[in-house]
């Protein structure tokens, strides 16, 4: 099997894809692209079983509900509500919320937040995958499921903070130490060093192992009350199992 992650940003320079090569007992980093444009994003998703998105793949519903109705005329406010309370389902999907409940992280906001610029290039590539024939579903049943690396290394037991940008390398060698102790079957070979020196290439390794645990249903999945509202808004798959089950699964 090979998964793919995607540490996706709005502009190559910081999006970067890792790909996972999965044998018995073992996975192996066969290779690492920073500064990926979207031709290498859909090549990796296009030639991957299951590929870890590190992106929103959907708006809130209800914030685009509004949008609409203001474009239309006037939005109606709660009455008796206080401002912060009533926009929260503007800013947060319902995935952002469980997230939240279920790991104390807040996703950033896709509707308040510089990451909607990410998830205006992600509708685009996910565009371009269903037009190749791939099954987009953002509940994470297609060729795409969202992850989250910092949920994921937290429910992991790894450093799930502190290591993003060049002021703190020294951070994120100490989570590459970390996640290669946890994962002893976990070879990232000559890409190691590139790891070490980009966080973005470190997150994708973490996305490509998310989406091994999507791939063997070792995640969460939305509810039946709430499958509806994550077809359009996307949802976050959060591990529900240890790392070693990656390779002892099935």
């Amino acid at each position: 099997m090979l998964t793919v992650g995607v540490d996706l940003a709005a502009e190559a320079a910081r999006t970067a894809v890792a790909w996972l090569g999965w044998e018995e007992g073992r996975a192996r980093l066969t290779g690492v692209a920073v500064r990926a444009d979207d031709d290498q994003v859909v090549r990796a998703v296009t030639g991957a079983a299951k590929a870890g998105f590190d992106c929103p793949l959907g708006w809130p519903d209800r914030f685009v509900d509004f949008v609409s109705a203001h474009r239309a005329g006037h939005v109606r406010v709660p009455e008796g509500v206080a401002g912060r309370v009533w926009r929260r389902d503007l800013a947060l999907r319902v995935t952002d919320q469980v997230v939240h409940e279920q790991t104390g992280l807040t996703p950033l906001s896709v509707s308040a937040d510089r990451i909607g610029h990410a998830t205006m290039r992600c509708a685009g590539l996910l565009a371009e995958l269903a037009l190749r024939g791939r099954t987009v579903d953002r509940r994470g049943g297609g060729a795409v499921v969202e992850v989250y690396p910092a949920a994921a290394l937290k429910r992991w037991g790894l450093p799930y903070r502190g290591y993003k940008r060049a002021a703190n390398l020294a951070a994120l060698g100490r989570l590459v130490d970390r996640l290669l102790e946890a994962a002893p079957w976990l070879d990232l070979g000559e890409h190691e060093r590139v790891c070490r020196a980009s966080d973005d290439a470190t997150d994708a390794v973490v996305c490509a192992l998310a989406a091994r645990a999507a791939a063997l249903g070792l995640v969460t999945a939305p509810p039946e009350d709430q499958a509806g509202v994550a077809a359009t808004e996307g949802w976050i798959a959060l591990p529900t199992a240890p790392l070693d089950r990656l390779v002892t699964a099935g």
